[in-house]
């Protein structure tokens, strides 16, 4: 008999993959873990009942999320990223040659082992560079207590369920105000507009508290079903997500101009331009 999985993140709207062959199925410290064989989507992860990743589509969200703010950045030295286990937004900021150190504090342990098990393509050696530092801990605690300081902060969570949930609030960002170095910048998951409107109008409403520029971009992955997904953007240089594309193309080749699969110069400029409909909701 056929398996299939329900992703279960929507109260009115559900979504089944066809699981060909599961390769884990179990319950962590934090969360409930699967992994297994899709056709359409490659191997697939979820935690909690909700898509994490994806191999067919993962460089669309792990290369919008690390690209751009670190281009629109343009000198980041030191990067944060909270969550992010599977190693994909840590591949793509380390192919920035101006970042000296990347620190993933991540509160499951069990994701990083099992995702650079099932995923190694997706860490793709990053775990193993020199610049590399990883925290096993709490991201909440962890952005509430360093006297690190980074240029940018990069939230990879999962939605506002289970241990995520923490990501998301007001305390957590003023952390992270905190943590930033003067013109540094703060980017998060924030969901699908069309489906999770709230959690996007209330991230950016408390950024809008802590940072001059509070915002949003955009991205469409299609393994996160239900439209484009959200960035929260947050900085005190109103300057930031202004740049040109031709700015943006000069900074690219400055870093070597490595090949990517969906951000481009381009989509970057374009990303900002946002629906009336989600504009709506970021400007509240």
């Amino acid at each position: 008999m056929d398996r299939w999985v329900e992703e279960t993140l929507h109260e009115g709207f559900r979504v089944h993959l066809k699981a060909d062959k599961v390769l884990f199925d179990s319950q962590t410290d934090h969360q409930q873990l699967i992994i297994f064989e899709n056709e359409d989507f490659g191997r697939v992860m979820m935690l909690d009942g909700v898509v994490q990743l994806s191999t067919r589509d993962e460089f669309v969200y792990h290369e919008m999320m690390a690209h751009v703010p670190l281009f629109a950045h343009g000198k980041a030295k030191r990067v944060l990223i909270v969550g992010g286990g599977d190693g994909g937004v840590l591949r793509e900021v380390l192919r920035h040659p101006e970042v000296k150190s990347a620190t993933l504090c991540e509160i499951d342990r069990s994701v990083i082992d099992l995702c650079r098990t099932y995923f190694p393509n997706i860490s793709n050696g990053a775990y193993d560079d020199k610049r590399t530092r990883v925290v096993i801990a709490d991201g909440t605690k962890f952005v509430a207590e360093t006297d690190d300081r980074f240029d940018v902060i990069l939230v990879d969570s999962t939605d506002p369920i289970g241990p995520g949930a923490v990501l998301f609030t007001k305390e957590f960002y003023a952390s992270c105000r905190r943590a930033l170095k003067p013109g540094g910048v703060l980017v998060t998951q924030n969901g699908l507009p069309f489906l999770q409107a709230p959690e996007l109008q209330q991230s950016v409403g408390y950024f809008r508290r802590l940072f001059k520029d509070a915002f949003a971009y955009l991205a469409t992955t299609p393994s996160y079903f239900g439209g484009s997904m959200s960035y929260g953007w947050a900085t005190d240089d109103e300057s930031l997500r202004q740049h040109t594309q031709k700015k943006i193309q000069k900074r690219y080749e400055k870093a070597g101009a490595f090949p990517t699969h969906y951000w481009s110069p381009a989509t970057q400029a374009a990303a900002f331009a946002l629906p009336n409909y989600i504009r709506e909701l970021v400007e509240a």
